[in-house]
């Protein structure tokens, strides 16, 4: 074993706090996959239960990959060379990311189907010869809509194919090469954080999740009733979802090990509880 007679060196009890959280968060995301997967989508054959649970499984395979990045992979140290422990760390960098993003694939099949739902769903035709009702009556074309879908969860894919595929020197953390490969050479921004890492984080990550919650916010505001309450709860929990992802970037990068390993995770908990409570709100009334 590789591990074998070895103590860890970089462990500390506040890692194993932190990694203790995000362990229940992927048993947390497994649950909730195979409740949608199970008792949502098998009774309704509805994409979007089929999108939200497989979105969750994503979600639970990526976070499994950044525990180990994070958490385990560093504790090599010692046992290998350091380009050979680089290189175990950007794979497993690199399918941490290819799994969070074909888990904003999932998300985006999700988004598609909430702006653009069945057509018998989208109300009667306008006679209206206004540009909102020309576009509804161009939105109502099966093939657009279909290729608009596809679109969106496209996308997301192809960053998810980047992320295997783009070179170190525009994804490696700047601490893992001063740590371990100091003269390996970075593509970076404003000579401080990778290119390829920047835009994927930074820009893309960005235009794609949150939309979402706002998009749940939009519905809230339209409907009524226990639907308007499932929606508001939706807004509710990617809210403090996308909080807590943010929370844990500005923390690991403003320096607050102690907060990090438990304000993020627990919000992400607090998320993903709110989430489940919102999909199943007519159940609990």
């Amino acid at each position: 074993m590789i591990f074998q007679d070895i103590i860890f060196q970089f462990f500390t009890i506040w890692d194993g706090i932190e990694s203790g959280l995000y362990y229940a968060i992927v048993g947390f995301y497994f649950l909730i996959f195979a409740y949608f997967l199970l008792m949502r989508y098998r009774v309704s054959k509805k994409l979007f239960w089929l999108y939200f649970s497989v979105l969750f499984l994503f979600l639970a395979a990526g976070r499994g990959f950044f525990i180990v990045y994070y958490f385990y992979a560093p504790e090599l140290f010692g046992t290998m060379s350091n380009l050979e422990l680089v290189g175990i760390m950007m794979l497993l960098y690199r399918l941490a990311t290819f799994s969070t993003w074909m888990g904003i694939a999932c998300l985006m099949g999700v988004f598609g189907t909430l702006i653009f739902p069945p057509i018998t769903e989208m109300g009667a035709s306008s006679d209206k010869t206004d540009i909102k009702a020309k576009i509804k009556k161009i939105l109502k074309n099966k093939n657009l809509r279909f290729l608009l879908k596809m679109c969106l969860i496209a996308i997301p894919i192809i960053v998810a194919i980047l992320a295997l595929t783009l070179p170190d020197a525009v994804l490696m953390d700047p601490d893992i090469r001063d740590q371990y490969v100091p003269s390996f050479q970075l593509v970076t921004i404003f000579d401080w954080y990778p290119a390829g890492r920047a835009v994927i984080n930074f820009i893309l990550l960005p235009l794609m999740v949150f939309l979402i919650p706002f998009i749940f916010v939009y519905l809230a505001l339209k409907t009524f009733g226990v639907l308007r309450r499932s929606y508001a709860l939706n807004a509710i929990g990617f809210f403090i979802y996308f909080f807590g992802r943010i929370i844990q970037g500005l923390l690991e990068t403003f320096g607050f090990p102690h907060v990090r390993a438990i304000l993020p995770p627990l919000l992400i908990l607090l998320s993903l509880l709110i989430i489940v409570i919102a999909n199943n709100y007519e159940q609990l009334r």
